[in-house]
Protein backbone atom coordinates (compact mmCIF):
# COMPACT_ATOMS: atom_id res chain seq x y z
CA UNK A 1 0.00 0.00 0.00
CA UNK A 2 1.47 3.36 -1.03
CA UNK A 3 1.63 6.19 1.56
CA UNK A 4 -1.18 8.17 -0.06
CA UNK A 5 -3.62 5.26 0.02
CA UNK A 6 -2.64 4.47 3.63
CA UNK A 7 -3.48 8.02 4.74
CA UNK A 8 -6.77 8.05 2.83
CA UNK A 9 -7.78 4.64 4.21
CA UNK A 10 -6.93 5.50 7.82
CA UNK A 11 -8.89 8.76 7.53
CA UNK A 12 -11.91 6.88 6.23
CA UNK A 13 -11.75 4.43 9.15
CA UNK A 14 -11.38 7.31 11.60
CA UNK A 15 -14.41 9.12 10.17
CA UNK A 16 -16.49 5.95 10.33
CA UNK A 17 -15.56 5.35 13.98
CA UNK A 18 -16.19 9.01 14.85
CA UNK A 19 -19.59 8.90 13.19
CA UNK A 20 -20.56 5.72 15.02
CA UNK A 21 -19.32 7.08 18.36
CA UNK A 22 -21.60 10.12 18.02
CA UNK A 23 -24.69 8.04 18.87
CA UNK A 24 -23.44 7.13 22.34
CA UNK A 25 -25.75 8.33 25.11
CA UNK A 26 -28.48 9.36 22.64
CA UNK A 27 -31.84 7.63 22.37
CA UNK A 28 -32.10 7.66 18.59
CA UNK A 29 -35.71 8.74 17.97
CA UNK A 30 -36.58 10.08 14.52
CA UNK A 31 -36.23 13.66 15.80
CA UNK A 32 -32.77 12.90 17.22
CA UNK A 33 -31.78 11.03 14.06
CA UNK A 34 -32.94 13.70 11.62
CA UNK A 35 -32.39 17.06 13.37
CA UNK A 36 -30.25 16.20 16.41
CA UNK A 37 -33.13 16.73 18.85
CA UNK A 38 -33.15 20.47 17.91
CA UNK A 39 -30.47 21.02 20.55
CA UNK A 40 -27.20 21.67 18.68
CA UNK A 41 -25.08 24.55 19.92
CA UNK A 42 -24.49 27.68 17.84
CA UNK A 43 -20.99 26.50 16.99
CA UNK A 44 -22.19 23.13 15.78
CA UNK A 45 -24.96 24.72 13.73
CA UNK A 46 -22.30 27.00 12.23
CA UNK A 47 -20.19 24.01 11.21
CA UNK A 48 -23.20 22.22 9.71
CA UNK A 49 -24.42 25.22 7.73
CA UNK A 50 -21.25 27.13 6.86
CA UNK A 51 -19.32 23.93 6.31
CA UNK A 52 -21.96 22.93 3.78
CA UNK A 53 -19.97 25.12 1.37
CA UNK A 54 -17.13 22.62 1.52
CA UNK A 55 -18.33 19.79 -0.66
CA UNK A 56 -16.47 18.17 -3.54
CA UNK A 57 -17.39 21.34 -5.41
CA UNK A 58 -14.73 23.10 -3.30
CA UNK A 59 -11.98 20.74 -4.40
CA UNK A 60 -13.02 20.01 -7.95
CA UNK A 61 -15.82 22.28 -9.16
CA UNK A 62 -14.56 25.67 -7.95
CA UNK A 63 -10.93 25.04 -8.83
CA UNK A 64 -11.87 23.37 -12.12
CA UNK A 65 -14.26 26.16 -13.08
CA UNK A 66 -11.55 28.74 -12.37
CA UNK A 67 -9.09 26.70 -14.45
CA UNK A 68 -11.49 26.31 -17.37
CA UNK A 69 -13.32 29.65 -17.38
CA UNK A 70 -11.30 32.19 -15.39
CA UNK A 71 -13.18 35.26 -14.18
CA UNK A 72 -16.74 33.83 -14.24
CA UNK A 73 -15.73 31.37 -11.50
CA UNK A 74 -15.87 34.17 -8.95
CA UNK A 75 -19.68 33.99 -9.09
CA UNK A 76 -19.25 31.45 -6.27
CA UNK A 77 -17.93 34.10 -3.89
CA UNK A 78 -20.62 36.59 -4.88
CA UNK A 79 -23.62 34.30 -4.43
CA UNK A 80 -22.44 32.72 -1.18
CA UNK A 81 -21.85 36.08 0.50
CA UNK A 82 -25.24 37.37 -0.67
CA UNK A 83 -26.88 34.21 0.68
CA UNK A 84 -25.22 34.78 4.07
CA UNK A 85 -26.69 38.29 4.19
CA UNK A 86 -30.11 36.88 3.35
CA UNK A 87 -29.75 34.24 6.08
CA UNK A 88 -29.59 36.94 8.79
CA UNK A 89 -33.32 37.56 8.32
CA UNK A 90 -34.53 34.39 6.65
CA UNK A 91 -33.24 31.58 8.87
CA UNK A 92 -34.58 32.86 12.23
CA UNK A 93 -38.05 33.14 10.68
CA UNK A 94 -37.85 29.58 9.33
CA UNK A 95 -36.59 28.30 12.70
CA UNK A 96 -39.40 29.97 14.70
CA UNK A 97 -42.10 28.56 12.45
CA UNK A 98 -40.57 25.06 12.49
CA UNK A 99 -40.20 25.13 16.28
CA UNK A 100 -43.78 26.29 16.77
CA UNK A 101 -45.28 23.61 14.55
CA UNK A 102 -42.93 20.70 15.27
CA UNK A 103 -41.68 20.55 11.69
CA UNK A 104 -38.87 18.11 10.86
CA UNK A 105 -38.64 18.41 7.07
CA UNK A 106 -38.84 21.03 4.36
CA UNK A 107 -42.10 19.68 2.82
CA UNK A 108 -43.73 19.72 6.26
CA UNK A 109 -42.84 23.42 6.54
CA UNK A 110 -44.66 24.26 3.30
CA UNK A 111 -47.59 21.97 4.11
CA UNK A 112 -48.07 23.66 7.50
CA UNK A 113 -47.50 27.19 6.18
CA UNK A 114 -50.16 26.81 3.49
CA UNK A 115 -52.36 24.23 5.23
CA UNK A 116 -51.95 21.99 2.19
CA UNK A 117 -50.71 18.37 2.39
CA UNK A 118 -50.75 18.27 -1.42
CA UNK A 119 -48.28 21.16 -1.55
CA UNK A 120 -46.09 19.23 0.90
CA UNK A 121 -46.02 16.28 -1.52
CA UNK A 122 -45.02 18.55 -4.40
CA UNK A 123 -42.22 20.13 -2.36
CA UNK A 124 -41.05 16.65 -1.37
CA UNK A 125 -40.82 15.65 -5.03
CA UNK A 126 -38.89 18.84 -5.87
CA UNK A 127 -36.55 18.31 -2.92
CA UNK A 128 -35.72 14.75 -3.93
CA UNK A 129 -35.36 15.81 -7.58
CA UNK A 130 -32.78 18.41 -6.54
CA UNK A 131 -30.98 16.33 -3.91
CA UNK A 132 -30.22 13.36 -6.12
CA UNK A 133 -27.95 15.23 -8.60
CA UNK A 134 -26.27 16.97 -5.63
CA UNK A 135 -25.61 13.61 -4.01
CA UNK A 136 -24.33 12.29 -7.34
CA UNK A 137 -21.96 15.27 -7.40
CA UNK A 138 -20.46 14.10 -4.08
CA UNK A 139 -19.98 10.51 -5.26
CA UNK A 140 -18.59 11.61 -8.61
CA UNK A 141 -16.09 13.83 -6.83
CA UNK A 142 -15.23 11.09 -4.34
CA UNK A 143 -14.30 8.68 -7.11
CA UNK A 144 -12.15 11.24 -8.93
CA UNK A 145 -10.33 12.37 -5.79
CA UNK A 146 -9.52 8.94 -4.40
CA UNK A 147 -8.48 7.39 -7.72
CA UNK A 148 -6.09 10.22 -8.54
CA UNK A 149 -4.60 10.76 -5.08
CA UNK A 150 -4.13 7.03 -4.50
CA UNK A 151 -2.15 6.92 -7.77
CA UNK A 152 -4.67 4.49 -9.24
CA UNK A 153 -4.42 1.96 -6.38
CA UNK A 154 -8.19 2.27 -6.05
CA UNK A 155 -10.39 2.70 -9.11
CA UNK A 156 -13.03 5.38 -9.13
CA UNK A 157 -15.82 2.78 -8.95
CA UNK A 158 -14.25 1.00 -5.97
CA UNK A 159 -13.73 4.31 -4.14
CA UNK A 160 -17.37 5.29 -4.73
CA UNK A 161 -18.68 1.99 -3.36
CA UNK A 162 -16.40 2.00 -0.30
CA UNK A 163 -17.17 5.62 0.54
CA UNK A 164 -20.89 5.16 -0.01
CA UNK A 165 -21.03 2.09 2.25
CA UNK A 166 -19.08 3.82 5.03
CA UNK A 167 -21.29 6.91 4.77
CA UNK A 168 -24.46 4.83 4.82
CA UNK A 169 -23.31 2.82 7.84
CA UNK A 170 -22.86 5.77 10.17
CA UNK A 171 -25.91 7.57 8.79
CA UNK A 172 -28.14 4.59 9.57
CA UNK A 173 -26.77 4.26 13.10
CA UNK A 174 -26.07 7.88 14.11
CA UNK A 175 -28.05 10.14 11.78
CA UNK A 176 -27.44 13.88 12.07
CA UNK A 177 -25.31 13.35 15.22
CA UNK A 178 -22.78 11.39 13.15
CA UNK A 179 -22.80 13.98 10.38
CA UNK A 180 -22.24 16.82 12.84
CA UNK A 181 -19.31 15.16 14.59
CA UNK A 182 -17.52 14.33 11.34
CA UNK A 183 -18.25 17.81 9.92
CA UNK A 184 -15.91 19.36 12.50
CA UNK A 185 -13.00 17.16 11.38
CA UNK A 186 -13.77 17.79 7.73
CA UNK A 187 -13.83 21.56 8.06
CA UNK A 188 -10.55 21.74 9.97
CA UNK A 189 -8.77 19.57 7.41
CA UNK A 190 -10.21 21.25 4.32
CA UNK A 191 -9.45 24.70 5.74
CA UNK A 192 -5.77 23.82 6.21
CA UNK A 193 -5.40 22.06 2.85
CA UNK A 194 -7.16 24.71 0.72
CA UNK A 195 -5.31 27.65 2.26
CA UNK A 196 -2.00 25.82 1.86
CA UNK A 197 -2.62 24.91 -1.79
CA UNK A 198 -4.04 28.33 -2.67
CA UNK A 199 -0.94 30.09 -1.38
CA UNK A 200 1.84 27.57 -2.03
CA UNK A 201 1.07 26.60 -5.64
CA UNK A 202 1.02 30.20 -6.99
CA UNK A 203 4.22 30.92 -5.03
CA UNK A 204 5.94 27.73 -6.23
CA UNK A 205 5.23 28.24 -9.93
CA UNK A 206 4.82 32.00 -10.32
CA UNK A 207 6.41 33.64 -7.30
CA UNK A 208 3.13 34.73 -5.71
CA UNK A 209 -0.51 35.58 -6.40
CA UNK A 210 0.17 38.90 -8.13
CA UNK A 211 2.75 37.31 -10.42
CA UNK A 212 0.37 34.42 -11.18
CA UNK A 213 -2.39 36.78 -12.32
CA UNK A 214 0.12 38.78 -14.37
CA UNK A 215 1.46 35.65 -16.10
CA UNK A 216 -2.04 34.40 -16.91
CA UNK A 217 -2.99 37.76 -18.40
CA UNK A 218 0.19 37.77 -20.50
CA UNK A 219 -0.42 34.30 -21.93
CA UNK A 220 -4.23 34.38 -22.06
CA UNK A 221 -5.37 38.01 -22.31
CA UNK A 222 -8.88 38.59 -20.97
CA UNK A 223 -9.10 35.17 -19.32
CA UNK A 224 -9.57 36.68 -15.85
CA UNK A 225 -12.40 39.01 -16.97
CA UNK A 226 -16.02 38.26 -17.86
CA UNK A 227 -16.28 37.50 -21.60
CA UNK A 228 -18.49 39.56 -23.90
CA UNK A 229 -20.68 36.53 -24.66
CA UNK A 230 -21.34 33.20 -23.02
CA UNK A 231 -20.51 33.51 -19.33
CA UNK A 232 -20.87 37.26 -19.60
CA UNK A 233 -22.12 39.85 -17.14
CA UNK A 234 -25.71 38.79 -17.81
CA UNK A 235 -24.86 35.17 -17.01
CA UNK A 236 -22.91 36.24 -13.91
CA UNK A 237 -25.66 38.40 -12.43
CA UNK A 238 -28.49 35.95 -13.17
CA UNK A 239 -26.54 32.96 -11.86
CA UNK A 240 -25.55 34.82 -8.68
CA UNK A 241 -29.19 35.82 -8.07
CA UNK A 242 -30.49 32.30 -8.69
CA UNK A 243 -27.84 30.64 -6.51
CA UNK A 244 -28.14 33.14 -3.62
CA UNK A 245 -31.90 32.60 -3.45
CA UNK A 246 -31.51 28.83 -3.58
CA UNK A 247 -28.56 28.27 -1.22
CA UNK A 248 -30.66 27.66 1.90
CA UNK A 249 -33.47 25.95 0.00
CA UNK A 250 -31.50 22.77 -0.51
CA UNK A 251 -33.42 20.28 1.67
CA UNK A 252 -30.39 19.37 3.79
CA UNK A 253 -29.47 23.04 4.37
CA UNK A 254 -33.11 23.87 5.16
CA UNK A 255 -33.32 20.96 7.61
CA UNK A 256 -30.03 21.92 9.27
CA UNK A 257 -31.82 25.09 10.37
CA UNK A 258 -34.05 22.97 12.62
CA UNK A 259 -31.10 21.60 14.61
CA UNK A 260 -30.38 24.91 16.37
CA UNK A 261 -31.18 25.39 20.04
CA UNK A 262 -32.05 29.08 19.55
CA UNK A 263 -32.47 31.59 16.74
CA UNK A 264 -29.61 33.85 17.82
CA UNK A 265 -27.19 31.31 16.37
CA UNK A 266 -28.18 32.26 12.84
CA UNK A 267 -27.52 35.99 13.22
CA UNK A 268 -24.16 35.44 14.87
CA UNK A 269 -23.21 32.96 12.17
CA UNK A 270 -24.30 35.29 9.34
CA UNK A 271 -21.73 37.86 10.48
CA UNK A 272 -18.86 35.35 10.30
CA UNK A 273 -19.81 33.15 7.37
CA UNK A 274 -18.48 35.45 4.60
CA UNK A 275 -14.99 35.03 6.10
CA UNK A 276 -15.53 31.27 6.13
CA UNK A 277 -16.36 31.42 2.41
CA UNK A 278 -12.88 32.75 1.65
CA UNK A 279 -11.62 29.17 1.74
CA UNK A 280 -13.35 28.72 -1.63
CA UNK A 281 -11.20 31.54 -2.96
CA UNK A 282 -8.01 29.66 -2.10
CA UNK A 283 -9.33 26.63 -3.99
CA UNK A 284 -9.82 28.85 -7.04
CA UNK A 285 -6.28 30.22 -6.66
CA UNK A 286 -5.02 26.63 -6.84
CA UNK A 287 -7.07 26.06 -9.99
CA UNK A 288 -5.69 29.22 -11.59
CA UNK A 289 -2.15 28.14 -10.70
CA UNK A 290 -2.73 25.09 -12.92
CA UNK A 291 -3.74 27.16 -15.99
CA UNK A 292 -0.19 27.51 -17.30
CA UNK A 293 1.29 24.39 -15.65
CA UNK A 294 -1.16 21.73 -16.92
CA UNK A 295 -2.74 23.49 -19.91
CA UNK A 296 -4.08 20.45 -21.75
CA UNK A 297 -7.22 19.71 -19.68
CA UNK A 298 -10.50 20.13 -21.59
CA UNK A 299 -14.18 19.27 -21.16
CA UNK A 300 -15.00 17.44 -17.92
CA UNK A 301 -11.25 17.06 -17.30
CA UNK A 302 -11.06 20.65 -16.03
CA UNK A 303 -12.38 19.29 -12.70
CA UNK A 304 -9.02 17.49 -12.32
CA UNK A 305 -6.91 20.68 -12.44
CA UNK A 306 -6.16 21.04 -8.72
CA UNK A 307 -5.38 17.36 -8.14
CA UNK A 308 -3.29 17.03 -11.32
CA UNK A 309 -1.05 19.91 -10.29
CA UNK A 310 -0.85 18.66 -6.69
CA UNK A 311 0.28 15.20 -7.81
CA UNK A 312 2.85 16.82 -10.11
CA UNK A 313 4.15 18.96 -7.23
CA UNK A 314 4.11 17.00 -3.94
CA UNK A 315 5.39 13.77 -2.42
CA UNK A 316 2.86 10.91 -2.03
CA UNK A 317 2.26 11.48 1.68
CA UNK A 318 1.21 15.10 1.08
CA UNK A 319 -0.97 13.97 -1.81
CA UNK A 320 -2.53 11.47 0.62
CA UNK A 321 -3.46 14.27 3.03
CA UNK A 322 -4.97 16.24 0.14
CA UNK A 323 -6.89 13.14 -0.95
CA UNK A 324 -8.15 12.54 2.59
CA UNK A 325 -9.44 16.11 2.82
CA UNK A 326 -11.10 15.80 -0.58
CA UNK A 327 -12.69 12.50 0.42
CA UNK A 328 -14.25 14.14 3.48
CA UNK A 329 -15.76 16.89 1.31
CA UNK A 330 -17.78 14.11 -0.34
CA UNK A 331 -18.62 11.83 2.58
CA UNK A 332 -19.65 14.38 5.22
CA UNK A 333 -21.97 16.61 3.12
CA UNK A 334 -23.23 13.45 1.43
CA UNK A 335 -24.21 12.01 4.80
CA UNK A 336 -26.22 15.15 5.65
CA UNK A 337 -27.98 14.88 2.30
CA UNK A 338 -28.79 11.22 2.94
CA UNK A 339 -30.26 12.01 6.36
CA UNK A 340 -32.39 14.78 4.90
CA UNK A 341 -33.58 12.80 1.87
CA UNK A 342 -34.37 9.70 3.94
CA UNK A 343 -36.41 11.73 6.42
CA UNK A 344 -38.32 13.21 3.50
CA UNK A 345 -39.18 9.75 2.23
CA UNK A 346 -40.33 8.53 5.66
CA UNK A 347 -42.34 11.54 6.83
CA UNK A 348 -43.54 13.09 3.59
CA UNK A 349 -44.03 10.13 1.22
CA UNK A 350 -44.55 7.09 3.46
CA UNK A 351 -46.45 8.62 6.42
CA UNK A 352 -49.33 10.06 4.32
CA UNK A 353 -49.85 6.53 2.98
CA UNK A 354 -49.63 5.01 6.50
CA UNK A 355 -50.75 7.86 8.83
CA UNK A 356 -50.92 5.60 11.91
CA UNK A 357 -47.21 4.72 11.71
CA UNK A 358 -45.34 5.07 14.99
CA UNK A 359 -42.15 7.07 15.39
CA UNK A 360 -40.19 3.83 15.72
CA UNK A 361 -41.68 2.51 12.48
CA UNK A 362 -40.90 5.73 10.63
CA UNK A 363 -37.34 5.52 11.93
CA UNK A 364 -37.00 2.08 10.34
CA UNK A 365 -38.45 3.37 7.07
CA UNK A 366 -36.02 6.29 7.00
CA UNK A 367 -33.07 3.94 7.47
CA UNK A 368 -34.31 1.69 4.70
CA UNK A 369 -34.70 4.73 2.44
CA UNK A 370 -31.08 5.64 3.19
CA UNK A 371 -29.91 2.43 1.53
CA UNK A 372 -32.20 2.81 -1.50
CA UNK A 373 -31.20 6.43 -2.08
CA UNK A 374 -27.53 5.57 -1.77
CA UNK A 375 -27.88 2.82 -4.36
CA UNK A 376 -29.76 5.12 -6.76
CA UNK A 377 -27.11 7.84 -6.44
CA UNK A 378 -24.25 5.38 -6.94
CA UNK A 379 -25.95 3.90 -10.02
CA UNK A 380 -26.36 7.38 -11.57
CA UNK A 381 -22.76 8.24 -10.71
CA UNK A 382 -21.35 5.12 -12.32
CA UNK A 383 -23.42 5.79 -15.44
CA UNK A 384 -21.09 8.78 -16.00
CA UNK A 385 -21.50 12.12 -17.75
CA UNK A 386 -22.20 15.71 -16.58
CA UNK A 387 -19.56 17.97 -15.04
CA UNK A 388 -19.40 18.96 -11.37
CA UNK A 389 -20.62 22.52 -11.98
CA UNK A 390 -23.41 21.37 -14.32
CA UNK A 391 -24.78 19.06 -11.64
CA UNK A 392 -24.73 21.85 -9.08
CA UNK A 393 -26.44 24.39 -11.33
CA UNK A 394 -29.07 21.81 -12.31
CA UNK A 395 -29.99 21.32 -8.66
CA UNK A 396 -30.06 25.08 -8.03
CA UNK A 397 -32.52 25.47 -10.89
CA UNK A 398 -34.93 23.15 -9.07
CA UNK A 399 -34.63 24.27 -5.43
CA UNK A 400 -34.80 27.99 -6.21
CA UNK A 401 -38.35 27.46 -7.49
CA UNK A 402 -39.36 27.10 -3.82
CA UNK A 403 -38.17 30.63 -2.98
CA UNK A 404 -41.25 32.65 -4.03
CA UNK A 405 -43.65 30.47 -2.03
CA UNK A 406 -41.35 30.50 1.00
CA UNK A 407 -40.99 34.29 1.02
CA UNK A 408 -44.74 34.68 0.51
CA UNK A 409 -45.45 32.38 3.47
CA UNK A 410 -43.20 34.42 5.75
CA UNK A 411 -44.51 37.80 4.56
CA UNK A 412 -46.81 39.85 6.76
CA UNK A 413 -49.42 40.52 4.06
CA UNK A 414 -50.49 37.11 2.85
CA UNK A 415 -51.56 37.65 -0.75
CA UNK A 416 -50.57 34.16 -1.87
CA UNK A 417 -52.77 31.15 -1.14
CA UNK A 418 -52.09 27.45 -1.39
CA UNK A 419 -53.44 27.24 -4.96
CA UNK A 420 -51.06 29.93 -6.17
CA UNK A 421 -48.08 28.48 -4.29
CA UNK A 422 -48.70 25.00 -5.76
CA UNK A 423 -49.21 26.28 -9.30
CA UNK A 424 -46.13 28.53 -9.18
CA UNK A 425 -43.80 25.80 -7.98
CA UNK A 426 -45.23 23.30 -10.46
CA UNK A 427 -44.84 25.61 -13.45
CA UNK A 428 -41.32 26.70 -12.46
CA UNK A 429 -40.04 23.16 -11.84
CA UNK A 430 -41.71 21.80 -14.98
CA UNK A 431 -40.01 24.48 -17.07
CA UNK A 432 -36.58 23.78 -15.55
CA UNK A 433 -36.99 19.99 -15.87
CA UNK A 434 -38.17 20.34 -19.46
CA UNK A 435 -35.21 22.56 -20.36
CA UNK A 436 -32.76 20.06 -18.81
CA UNK A 437 -34.27 17.12 -20.70
CA UNK A 438 -34.62 18.94 -24.04
CA UNK A 439 -31.38 20.91 -23.85
CA UNK A 440 -33.29 24.17 -24.19
CA UNK A 441 -31.20 27.36 -24.19
CA UNK A 442 -32.09 31.04 -24.06
CA UNK A 443 -30.90 31.35 -27.67
CA UNK A 444 -33.42 28.71 -28.79
CA UNK A 445 -36.15 30.14 -26.57
CA UNK A 446 -35.73 33.77 -27.69
CA UNK A 447 -33.69 33.71 -30.92
CA UNK A 448 -34.46 37.34 -31.82
CA UNK A 449 -33.54 38.77 -28.41
CA UNK A 450 -30.37 40.83 -27.85
CA UNK A 451 -27.17 38.83 -27.39
CA UNK A 452 -26.95 39.50 -23.64
CA UNK A 453 -30.40 37.93 -23.14
CA UNK A 454 -29.04 34.67 -24.58
CA UNK A 455 -26.54 34.53 -21.71
CA UNK A 456 -29.12 34.81 -18.90
CA UNK A 457 -29.37 31.71 -16.70
CA UNK A 458 -32.44 29.78 -17.85
CA UNK A 459 -33.46 29.17 -14.22
CA UNK A 460 -34.38 32.87 -13.99
CA UNK A 461 -37.02 32.33 -16.68
CA UNK A 462 -38.46 29.47 -14.63
CA UNK A 463 -38.47 31.73 -11.57
CA UNK A 464 -40.26 34.53 -13.46
CA UNK A 465 -42.91 32.09 -14.72
CA UNK A 466 -43.21 30.77 -11.15
CA UNK A 467 -43.88 34.22 -9.64
CA UNK A 468 -46.29 35.25 -12.39
CA UNK A 469 -48.26 32.01 -12.02
CA UNK A 470 -48.26 32.18 -8.22
CA UNK A 471 -49.83 35.65 -8.04
CA UNK A 472 -52.20 35.09 -10.97
CA UNK A 473 -53.62 31.83 -9.63
CA UNK A 474 -53.86 33.23 -6.09
CA UNK A 475 -55.90 36.13 -7.46
CA UNK A 476 -58.11 33.92 -9.60
CA UNK A 477 -58.72 31.43 -6.80
CA UNK A 478 -60.59 34.20 -4.95
CA UNK A 479 -60.25 32.26 -1.72
CA UNK A 480 -59.10 33.77 1.51
CA UNK A 481 -55.32 33.28 1.81
CA UNK A 482 -54.58 30.42 4.10
CA UNK A 483 -50.87 30.95 4.66
CA UNK A 484 -49.66 31.21 8.20
CA UNK A 485 -46.37 33.00 8.66
CA UNK A 486 -44.82 33.67 12.05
Amino acid sequence: MNPALAIISSTLVGVLLLGLHARQGVRMSLEQWSVGGRAFSGRLVFVLMAGELYTTFTFLGASGFAYGHGGPAFYVMAYSCLAFVLSYWLLPAIWRFARQHGVLTQPEFFAKAYDSPLLGLLVCAVALLALLPYLVLQFKGLGIIVELTSYGSLTSSAAIWIGALAMTAYVILSGMHGSASTAVLKDVLILAVCVFLGLYLPYRYDGGLEAMFRHIEQHRPGFLALPATGKSGAWFVSTVALSALGMYLWPHAFTATFTAGNERSFRRNAMVMPLYALVMLFSMFAGLAAVLQVPALTGDQIDLALLTLAIQTFDPWIVGVIGAAGMLTAIVPGSIMLVSASTLVARDLYRPWRPASSDAHLSMVSRGATVLLMLAAVAWTLAGGTSIVSLLLMGFGFVTQLAPALLAALARDHRVNRHGAFAGIFVGVTFVAGSVVSGLTMRRLLPAAPEWVHDVNLGIVGLALNVLTMFTVSLLARGRPRTRGN
